[in-house]
C-alpha cells in the first residue's frame, strides 16, 4: 500500500466484510480474518488516510501481553517497542504505594510502549501481503442496511470518483478522538485534556512504568526507547531550549526510531491528564519551564527531567455505544473511547477482533454479530466501568481520592488482589 496509489488491490463491488477504519483494530482484523481462512478478496478496507499519513503519527501505544499474543498470532510481531516489566503505582504526596511485576505473574512482560507508526506500519506490511483490497484515502459517506447486505457509498478522495460497494457485514473501525466524535449512547466529558510527548529522565528506572495520581489528575510514565523529532538523542542530553510548544498531533510528522529497545535511552512516553486551563498553560511553555513543572508534579523517582518532545493536547471524554444491529457493528474506539487512565483502548480493541474473526469466518451473518454483542459484553462492560470509575475520581476533587493511599498500601501486600488488576489489564475480563 503506497501513497500513490489509491487502491493497493482493485476494490471489489461486493464483499463479505467491509472495514471501515484501516488503524490498528482495523487491520487487525482483515488480517485475522484471512488467518481464519476468509478470502482476502471477500474482505474491503477502506480509510481516509494513506498509509504514510497514519505511520507518521507520533503517539505511544501501550500493548498488553495479551495484545502481543495476538500480534503474534497474525505476523505482526516483532515491532520496535520497549517491554514494560514492572507499574508503579503511587498517590503524590501520600501514603500508599503498590508495584505490579511480570516476573510475579509469570509473564517475560506485562505489555509494551511503541508509536502508533510502527503498529501500523507493520499491519499494513501484512494485510498487503494477505492480498486484501485496501482503498485509501477514501471516505464512506452513507451506510444503506438491508436485508441480506449493506450498501456503502465511497468516495476516492484522490480522483473524487464515486461508488457503491456492497457488504454482507459492516464493521466499524474508525474511532476518531473524542471530540470529533459523535454523541454515543453513554458519553461523558472528564473536563480533562490530555497532554502527551516523549520526555527524558538522567535517572531512568530500565522497563518500569510509572502511573502516578495527582491532585491534577493521572501522570503516566511509560518506558520508551525511541527517540522523536525535536529532542537530543542522547541518554543524558540537556533539554532541549527552543523547541516549539505542540498544540497539533500532526505538527511534526514521521518519528524516526532512535535506539533499539533495551537501550536505556532514559526516554518516557509521558501521559499528563489535566484541566484545559492548566492544559493550555503547560503546552505554551518551553521546554525548560515545561519540565519544571512536571518534575514538581512527578516527583524525583526517575531524577531530574533533562529534555522533551514537543507537546500535544487532546480532549478526554467518554463515548461508548455497544449496540450493534443486524448487519453493522464497532470494535474498539468507534464502540467505546476510553480515558487512559488504565491504558486499556487499543487493548480492549484487539480482544474485539479476536472474538469477531472468530465469528465472521464461520458466516458474514446477522446471527455472528449477535454472538459477538453477547461474547464480548462482560469484558466490555467490565473495561468501561472500571476505566469511567478511575477516571471520574481522579478528573475531579472527589472524596474517593483519600482512600487510594489506603487501596494502594493493601494492593500491595496482597498478592493476589495484584495478580487480579494484572490479569484485567493484559487480557480484560475473560
Amino acid at each position: 500500500m503506497t501513497d500513490q496509489d489509491t487502491t493497493s488491490v482493485t476494490a471489489p463491488l461486493s464483499c463479505d466484510v467491509a472495514i471501515c477504519g484501516a488503524g490498528p483494530a482495523g487491520m487487525a482484523l482483515a488480517a485475522l480474518l484471512v488467518r481464519r481462512g476468509m478470502a482476502a478478496d471477500r474482505i474491503a478496507l477502506i480509510d481516509a488516510r494513506t498509509l504514510d499519513q497514519s505511520s507518521a503519527d507520533p503517539r505511544s501505544l501501550a500493548l498488553s501481553w495479551g495484545s502481543r499474543q495476538i500480534l503474534e498470532e497474525i505476523g505482526a510481531w516483532p515491532i520496535s517497542a520497549t517491554e514494560i516489566r514492572e507499574i508503579h503505582v503511587s498517590r503524590r504526596g501520600q501514603f500508599g504505594r503498590s508495584m505490579i511485576t511480570a516476573a510475579e505473574q509469570g509473564v517475560p512482560a506485562l505489555g509494551y510502549v511503541t508509536r502508533y507508526g510502527n503498529i501500523v506500519a507493520r499491519l499494513g506490511a501484512v494485510v498487503d501481503a494477505a492480498g486484501v483490497a485496501t482503498r485509501r484515502p477514501a471516505r464512506v459517506e452513507a451506510l444503506d442496511e438491508f436485508d441480506d447486505h449493506v450498501v456503502l457509498t465511497i468516495t476516492d478522495l484522490a480522483t473524487g470518483a464515486v461508488h457503491a460497494l456492497h457488504a454482507g457485514v459492516v464493521v466499524q473501525a474508525e474511532g476518531g478522538l473524542f471530540n470529533e466524535q459523535q454523541d454515543r449512547a453513554q458519553r461523558r466529558d472528564y473536563g480533562q485534556t490530555a497532554i502527551i510527548a516523549q520526555v527524558r529522565s538522567n535517572r531512568p528506572q530500565p522497563h518500569r512504568a510509572y502511573e502516578r495520581f495527582t491532585d491534577e489528575g493521572p501522570l503516566a510514565l511509560l518506558p520508551q526507547d525511541e527517540t522523536p523529532p525535536g529532542m537530543p538523542s542522547g541518554p543524558h542530553a540537556g533539554a532541549h531550549l527552543g523547541a516549539h510548544p505542540g498544540t497539533h498531533w500532526d505538527a511534526h510528522p514521521g518519528a524516526r526510531p532512535g535506539a533499539q529497545p533495551g537501550s536505556n535511552t532514559g526516554n518516557y512516553a509521558m501521559v499528563w491528564c489535566v484541566r484545559p486551563a492548566r492544559a493550555q498553560q503547560l503546552l505554551a511553555l518551553d521546554d525548560q519551564a515545561f519540565l519544571a513543572e512536571l518534575g514538581a508534579a512527578f516527583g524525583e523517582r526517575v531524577g531530574r527531567f533533562t529534555a522533551a518532545s514537543p507537546r500535544l493536547g487532546f480532549a478526554l471524554g467518554l463515548n461508548a455505544d455497544a449496540r450493534t444491529t443486524a448487519r453493522t457493528v464497532a470494535i474498539g474506539n468507534a464502540a467505546q473511547t476510553l480515558h487512559p487512565v488504565a491504558g486499556q483502548g487499543l487493548n480492549l480493541g484487539l480482544r474485539d477482533v479476536t472474538v469477531l474473526a472468530r465469528l465472521l469466518a464461520q458466516g458474514a451473518t446477522p446471527a455472528m454479530l449477535a454472538q459477538f454483542a453477547a461474547a464480548r459484553r462482560r469484558d466490555r462492560t467490565t473495561t468501561v466501568r472500571l476505566t469511567d470509575t478511575m477516571a471520574r475520581i481522579f478528573a475531579n476533587d472527589s472524596p474517593a481520592q483519600a482512600l487510594l493511599g489506603m487501596s494502594l498500601a493493601a494492593i500491595d501486600v496482597v498478592g493476589p488482589a495484584r495478580s487480579v488488576l494484572a490479569e484485567l489489564m493484559m487480557y480484560g475480563r475473560r
